[in-house]
């Protein structure tokens, strides 16, 4: 948990690597052995990082869940994913109001 914490922090710290609104980013990776073309407004670098996150949550599923199919394994890693962003997301809004707490 703590490396995906870190990992997400990472994240977080890219902050403005959208393009522009007209301009697009097309980039192919590679997610579970398997190519996907991605097209959208953020940078090569965040898509890669998105996608080596992803990537590496499904791998690690799959080591501990060997019996599941590729759709599956897709619906666990998102299942778990978001799961960790609803905690995250809960922390730092704790966190926010702690600070809020100290400010007064």
């Amino acid at each position: 948990m703590v490396k995906l914490i870190k990992t997400i922090m990472n994240i977080a710290n890219l902050g403005g690597n959208r393009v522009s609104r007209n301009e697009k980013v097309k980039i192919t990776v590679n997610i579970n052995n398997k190519s996907y073309t991605i097209i959208g407004n953020e940078s090569a670098s965040h898509v890669r990082l998105v996608a080596s996150l992803v990537d590496q949550k499904m791998h690690d599923l799959q080591i501990a869940n060997e019996h599941l199919d590729t759709t599956k394994l897709a619906v666990l890693t998102a299942v778990n994913t978001m799961n960790d962003y609803l905690k995250l997301k809960e922390e730092y809004t704790d966190l926010q109001s702690k600070i809020k707490k100290e400010d007064n």
